[in-house]
Parts: C-alpha cells; structure tokens; sequence
C-alpha cells in the first residue's frame, strides 16, 4: 500500500481525487434524477431512457471532442470545462413542465459533451503531474473514488430530489463543479503552448492511428470494448436474475452495491497488480474473474448472486484502469487527449449495444443459460488477451517495466 500513500500525499494527486469525488458526487445524484424527472413530467419510460441516452451519446464523438485537450492548455480547459457546467446547470431551474423537456435535453447533452473533454484532459494532464510510476495506483484510485461517489450519491439525489424536485439537484451538481473549480485551480503544473497543426480530420483520427498500430495498446482496448460489450449484456440480464432469485425488482439496487463494493475495493489494489502482472495480464485475469461471477449468476441462489455481483465489481474494472494506464504511458504527449477520448469510445460505446441485445436476448432465451454462454464468450476474449500479452512480451520488454 505505499505506493497508495504516496499518491494520497502527493497535493496535486490530492487535488485531483478530491475533484474527481466532488464532481462525481454532483453527476451521479444528477444522473439518477434526470430520468426520475423525465418520467415525472412526461410519464415516459421511453423519454426517460432518452436523458440516459443524452448524457451518454457524446462519447460517440470522443475522438473529435479529445482534440481540444490536444490544441490548448489543459489545466485551463479543464476548469473551462467546469465553469461551463457551473453556469449552465442553473438554467434547469427553470424546467417545471414537459414544455421546458428540451432545454433539460439539451444542457445533458452539452453536459455529457463536457465530460468527454474533461475527461480528456484530466487524463492528459494528470501524466504531467503525477509520477509516471505511479500512474495505475493514482488511476484506480480515481476508480475508487468515482465508484465510492456512485454508492452515495444516487441515494442522495433521490432524497433532495424527493423533497424539493429536480432543479435543487441541478443546482447542487452546479455548486460541485464550483467547489472542484477552485480544485482544479491550485493544480502546480507546467505546460508549453501547444503548437499549431494544420489538417482536420486526419489530425482528429491520429489517435486512432496510434492506438491500432501500438501493438500493446490495441489488444488492450479492444479488450476493453469486449468486456464492456459483455457487460451490456449482462447488465441487461440484470431484473431477470432477480426474478429468478423471487425477489422484487428492488433487489437489483442491493446486487448493484455490491458491485460496486468490490470496484472500490479493486481500486485500492490495482497499482500493485499492475506492477506485478503488467498491463496486459492484470486485464487478463479481471475478465477471467468477471466471466466466471457472470456464469455463475445463472444459479439460483441469493449468497451465490452477491458473491458474485462483489467478483464483478472487483474484475470489471480492471482492464479498463489497464487500458488506461497503458495510454498514459506510452502515447506522446501532443497525442494523448485524442488518444484517450477515442480510447473511451471504443471501450464505452459497445456497452450500449451489449444493453440492446441482451434487452432482446432475454426476451427470447431463458438468462440461465444465456449467463453461461456470456460467461465463455467473455472468458475466451480474456484467453485471447493472454495470448497475445505473451506474445509480445516474447518480442519486447515486459509490460510491468514499461520503457
């Protein structure tokens, strides 16, 4: 646990977490009361969906969006980034009707626009701040804390949102991004103009090009998009194994706490399984573990389903804080927040469309067996992850001593 320590006592480390659990509190409390809000003002499933959906669409354009933290200073787009939302949020305050349902869609979808560059260029900019060593301790950290805010802060926002509607929740998620403001401000780090570039769309696909001519990086996103394909689908299988469980759909939130129990806890841990296993392996056996818990879900059995809901939360995020850490360490600096964004829409996107053929899987075939099937499609891409660690490895330096 040094190497933990010493990132926690690091002060822009420090300043960094302590943004990431502020602003994380204020997104999750209004990711859980934009659809509550939706649903109540238009009696909508389907637009309720639609405020998930709008937050999250902009991913899609991560490559695009990432190049702003390639073209400008980051610690000022970085708090840009949370003066905008400080500023726009407010205007929520307004939406009291389905008439104002537009204006609620549209600051979701700036906000999650938003969120892809700031994730961008906090991502870019931490690697300049924080010792490369130490970057897999300081990311699953990062883990930990945006899973812990996940914990509390939906319970939160449904209480606030209870007692005085949606826009004191909107204003709550303003004053976060303030409070993280000043956060981000007392960051002590030194940045060079970046230089002009010419050409649009070949210099927004660059990160592309570096990501699938890296021969360690390319196996490790595409394993990342795999698992969040997985996860889609085994998200949407979600209610049916409750049912099967002959709980009450409530259930589901206790089984989502202890996953995300065991991400918090996998957090605490992922810097030294970095260093012992390397990138790629450390991924490895996160989706081994993930795809064993997601087979087993298929048993009856409520101690079965928590235990297993705990090995998911503990497996799933491994190969994305690998996949990640790999990034930061082996993309030039002019490249990496392009490289990061367009490494966050192919990891993150897959898991909408996991969500969609699991929702008609389900509807078709019985989950008991669809869970074993998931779980040998999944345990096979973390085979074929080994393999191709070891492989390259055979031919380059170990990933746990990365040049």
């Amino acid at each position: 646990m040094t190497p933990t320590w010493t990132v926690l006592r690091d002060r822009n480390a420090g300043l960094y977490l302590s943004g990431v659990v502020v602003s994380g509190f204020g997104t999750s409390a209004l990711w859980l009361a934009s659809g509550v809000w939706v649903k109540d003002l238009t009696g909508s499933d389907g637009l309720a969906a639609l405020s998930m959906l709008a937050m999250w669409a902009p991913t899609l354009f991560g490559p695009l969006l990432g190049t702003l933290a390639d073209r400008t200073r980051r610690k000022p787009l970085l708090i840009g980034t949370n003066v905008l939302l400080a500023a726009l949020l407010p205007a929520l305050l307004t939406v009291d009707s389905a008439d104002g349902l537009w204006l609620l869609f549209a600051v979701l979808f700036v906000y999650g626009a938003a969120g892809v560059v700031h994730d961008a260029a906090e991502s870019a900019l931490v690697v300049t701040a924080v010792d490369r060593s130490l970057l897999g301790d300081f990311n699953g950290l990062r883990m930990t804390a945006t899973e812990g805010m996940k914990l509390v802060a939906p319970l939160a926002g449904a209480g606030l949102y209870t007692a005085y509607g949606g826009p004191s929740v909107a204003l709550l998620d303003a004053m976060t991004f303030a409070l993280a403001i000043g956060l981000y401000a007392g960051l002590r780090v030194r940045e060079e103009k970046p230089r002009p570039v010419s050409g649009g769309r070949g210099r927004t696909s660059e990160g592309a090009r570096h990501l699938r001519a890296h021969p360690r990086l390319r196996p490790l996103v595409l394993a990342g998009g795999t698992t969040m394909l997985c996860a889609g689908v085994n998200g949407a299988l979600v209610y049916a194994v409750v049912d099967g469980l002959g709980h009450s759909p409530a259930y589901a939130g206790l089984l989502a706490a202890v996953q995300g129990a065991g991400s918090v806890a996998v957090g605490l841990l992922s810097g030294a399984g970095l260093r012992r296993l390397g990138a790629p392996r450390f991924a490895a056996c996160g989706m081994a573990v993930t795809a064993v818990a997601a087979a087993l879900r298929a048993v009856p059995s409520d101690a079965v389903a928590l235990v297993c809901s705990a090995a998911i939360g503990a497996g799933l995020p491994c190969v994305l804080i690998a996949a990640l850490t790999a990034v930061q360490r082996e993309t030039p600096d002019a490249l990496l927040g392009r490289t990061v964004a367009t490494a966050n829409t192919l990891m993150f996107a897959p898991n909408v469309v996991g969500l969609a053929v699991g929702a008609g899987l389900v509807e078709l075939v019985d989950h008991r067996l669809l869970l074993p099937v998931l779980g040998l499609a999944w345990l096979t891409a973390a085979a074929q992850l080994a393999v191709s660690a070891a492989r390259t490895a055979s031919r380059s330096p170990s990933d746990a001593n990365p040049a």
